[in-house]
């Protein structure tokens, strides 16, 4: 059964006939605005008689309902002209006296057409004591217009940033989740003491040197995760020595399972580079997590950075069924993250033999 929709309401017999040139709210103000300005412009020119002529007052008609649609085809255009080379909130003042002066001049150039369209097709004579309180009230009217939309729009504009604003905070409070979930991980936590018990017994010394990686793994990982602010980043350089530690930790709890392949060399200029903290964390975490691996059929991930500045780990796919809630929250988050701090989008590209995610290096 489908959901009631309590807030829809059916089209009206006004918007079925919309042009799509115009938005429901100006096809709305148009057409309540046409049969007060047309009477009103009428009487004007052709006086009384117009409603006493019934031939001059479909003229008249015809000629008020044309030359009104060509002048507010002409006004908008302007208008989102205006909007489109001026559309910053910080740009109301230079972009609302661009629509004053463009739709003054167009206002005053319109005059002229009416006057002499209608000593045309009527018998109203053409004089400048006609044009002039055309041009008058059509500049007040312009004054207001402006001004109406300047203020509209920059409240519009306020809306968008504050809805855009709290879905940043949603992500940013999503991505300390994450990142809270990472530091805290209690699988990882498990597995890594069920390992330093074997080697205790077996091999002492490899038993201290992967307690002392491990405490410089969480020392890391509580670093990163202590600001709150989220474009806080930290070198590529100790991105790279982070996940060497966490690489090793891992290879001793998986053994020939598993593969992490380092970069070879990284010129020390792209070193310098920035990367949101934990990056290379998610893309392993996320590569352990969604594939199989085993002796005869490991999980190849492959870490590198290329010479025009991007970090990218790829790896063999051998996907593994999970929960549906559980696929790929940490990569989205990160994604999200990198948006708000790159002109560059992050790449992920999936195939049937592997899947490669690549993070623009940031100039912090």
């Amino acid at each position: 059964m489908m959901p009631l929709l309590t807030n829809w309401s059916p089209p009206s017999r006004v918007d079925s006939y919309r042009p799509r040139f115009f938005c429901e709210r100006e096809w709305r103000w148009h057409v309540r605005l046409m049969p007060p300005l047309f009477l009103l412009a009428n009487y004007y020119f052709i006086g009384s008689a117009y409603f006493r002529n019934p031939f001059t007052f479909v003229i008249g008609t015809a000629l008020a309902f044309s030359l009104y649609w060509f002048s507010v085809v002409l006004i908008t255009l302007t208008v989102r002209w205006s909007i489109r080379h001026y559309p910053g909130m910080q740009q109301t003042v230079p972009r609302t006296l661009v629509m004053l002066t463009f739709i003054g001049a167009l206002t005053i150039g319109l005059s002229i057409v009416y006057v002499c369209a209608y000593s045309t097709l009527t018998s109203v004579p053409f004089t400048w004591l006609a044009v002039r309180p055309v041009w008058i009230v059509g500049l007040l009217s312009d004054a207001f217009l402006c001004v109406a939309l300047g203020l509209f729009y920059t409240y519009s504009q306020w809306k968008l940033e504050l809805q855009e604003d709290e879905h940043l905070q949603r992500q940013a409070l999503q991505s300390q989740y994450d990142t809270l979930k990472g530091q805290l991980n209690p699988h990882f936590l498990f597995n890594a003491l069920n390992s330093v018990s074997v080697l205790i017994g077996e091999e002492p010394k490899q038993a201290e040197e992967f307690v002392d990686k491990m405490a410089r793994v969480y020392r890391y990982m509580l670093q990163s995760g202590r600001s709150n602010d989220q474009s806080a980043c930290v070198t590529l350089q100790a991105e790279l020595e982070f996940i060497s530690l966490y690489a090793d930790l891992l290879q001793v709890r998986y053994q020939t399972s598993l593969r992490i392949d380092h970069p070879s060399y990284v010129s020390s200029m792209l070193l310098t580079r920035s990367v949101l903290p934990l990056s290379l964390l998610t893309l392993v975490d996320n590569a352990v997590k969604h594939n199989t691996m085993s002796t005869g059929k490991p999980l190849v991930i492959c870490i590198d950075v290329t010479p025009d500045g991007w970090l990218q780990v790829i790896n063999n796919r051998q996907q593994r069924t999970i929960r549906l809630e559980a696929i790929r929250a940490g990569l989205v988050s990160l994604v999200a993250r990198y948006e708000l701090l790159s002109s560059e989008a992050v790449v992920v590209e999936t195939t049937d033999d592997y899947f490669k995610v690549a993070l623009p290096l940031l100039i912090v």
